[in-house]
């Protein structure tokens, strides 16, 4: 027995238990006012000389039943759903005994009645064996008293014990169905359970092979364009140390070293070569990185290479302001000029976006704090900002929302294996129209490698 009160110890299961006695209430409520109202036929068949007064009887129980049925529609009635439900069963109950003490005792047909409320409450309400059990003695003790009460008391003890035997099965029968309905709701309300914790996890489950699924895809389109890299960097490093040579060659010239004009442009002449071959090599990071490559692990100060970045990048920020707020000497491990060309990447497109928005006052803010053992680094401008369907794919090889022939897409997805490459993440946020973050992180130069 006590396998089947246990379960109602359980809050989550009373409260489901609650929910349902309040929709089952209210159904046994009108079925048992129809079945009330029905039996005055039995009256005029039966019990000719006691229909009138059966007829107010029956009235003012369906009228009580009626008015708790109504008082579940508010939050009184329904808090208090437990109670109510066993009085009003109770009235039929009631009402029957009186009519059974007020005609032929053992020998009346209604009698019939007290099963009908018996066999309700077991298969109709979620009540539990102690409950089954109480109102089955109930009835039998109402059975008993309204034939022994009775004028005359009881006459025909054959068809008394008959009769209270026969309420007794459909008893017994009530507090089976009970421990039966209740093992049932609690076996059913533990698959529930256990299916919505399932589904929980599906869902995680789903979602994370949605996250994997995209880191595949990445690492496909960089493996991809690593070949196309590995490809780039042979055909370009050519031209571009033929083009060096011939630089170094012309600084050397006397004509050269005699005009300060000529060396300042040829000087620029190489430095733009210079940017052309490290922009080149950057492609290398989508290819993997070359066994006893220790460029990750150097030394250098973040805000040398922040002043590299800024320098430049200068023309494109002309007219922006760019405050920086860093912890002075901070040294980090990485590939300086890789990281360089991140943040000449994120400065470039914030200026981008600051030229297109038009501001009044164009700002960048480039910020870095210790997280850990980590550096985060913040790049924020207040320009156009990236539209939520473009958010997920800025990192994407090749996507770009310039006009055709102002970019081939590359900046951003070059930046986030560099910065993989260091350990870290590339991220970005945005609200379209007011602002976009990008934000990675580097180990600093005291973490253990």
């Amino acid at each position: 027995m006590m396998r089947f009160i246990q379960p109602r110890k359980n809050a989550a299961y009373r409260k489901e238990l609650h929910g349902y006695l309040i929709f089952n209430s209210r159904a046994a409520c009108l079925m048992t006012m129809a079945l009330v109202l029905a039996g005055l036929a039995l009256d005029h068949i039966f019990y000719p000389q006691f229909a009138p007064e059966f007829f107010v009887l029956r009235i003012a129980v369906c009228a009580l039943i009626g008015l708790v049925l109504l008082s579940y529609r508010g939050a009184w009635g329904r808090e208090h759903i437990k109670a109510l439900t066993y009085f009003w069963i109770c009235i039929p109950q009631a009402m029957v005994s009186w009519m059974i003490f007020k005609t032929d005792g053992e020998q009346s047909i209604y009698f019939v009645g007290l099963t009908f409320v018996l066999s309700g409450m077991a298969f109709f309400l979620p009540i539990s064996f102690l409950e089954a059990t109480f109102f089955g003695t109930l009835t039998l003790v109402a059975y008993c008293a309204a034939c022994i009460w009775r004028k005359g008391g009881i006459q025909d003890f054959h068809a008394f014990w008959g009769n209270a035997l026969f309420m007794l099965f459909y008893a017994i029968i009530g507090v089976s169905l009970a421990v039966y309905n209740e093992r049932w709701r609690w076996l059913s309300y533990r698959l529930k359970k256990e299916i919505e914790q399932k589904n929980i996890a599906l869902q995680q489950t789903n979602r994370a092979l949605a996250e994997i699924k995209g880191h595949m895809m990445q690492q496909e389109k960089m493996a991809a364009l690593g070949t196309l890299a590995a490809g780039l960097l042979h055909e370009v490093n050519n031209p571009v140390n033929y083009s060096l040579m011939a630089l170094n060659m012309s600084l050397m010239d006397p004509g050269v070293l005699k005009s300060a004009d000529l060396q300042e442009s040829l000087g620029d002449a190489k430095e733009g070569m210079q940017r052309v071959q490290s922009i080149v090599s950057d492609l290398k990071t989508f290819a993997y990185q070359q066994p006893g490559d220790t460029s990750n692990s150097r030394i250098f100060l973040f805000e040398k290479a922040l002043q590299s970045a800024l320098r430049l990048t200068g023309f494109e920020l002309k007219g922006i302001a760019v405050p920086v707020d860093l912890p002075l000497d901070t040294h980090v491990r990485g590939d300086e000029p890789a990281l360089i060309g991140v943040l000449i990447n994120l400065l470039g497109n914030a200026a981008l976006a600051l030229h297109k928005a038009g501001r009044a006052a164009p700002c960048i803010v480039v910020r870095a704090v210790h997280v850990g053992e980590r550096l985060e680094v913040t790049v924020r401008d207040n320009g156009t900002g990236i539209q939520p369907e473009h958010l997920a794919r800025v990192f994407e090889p090749f996507f770009t929302t310039r006009d055709v022939g102002k970019g081939l897409g590359l900046g951003l997805s070059v930046s986030y294996a560099i910065v993989q490459r260091h350990g870290g993440s590339l991220r970005v946020s945005s609200e379209p129209g007011a602002w976009t973050e990008f934000a990675f992180d580097l180990g600093l130069a005291h973490k253990n490698v």
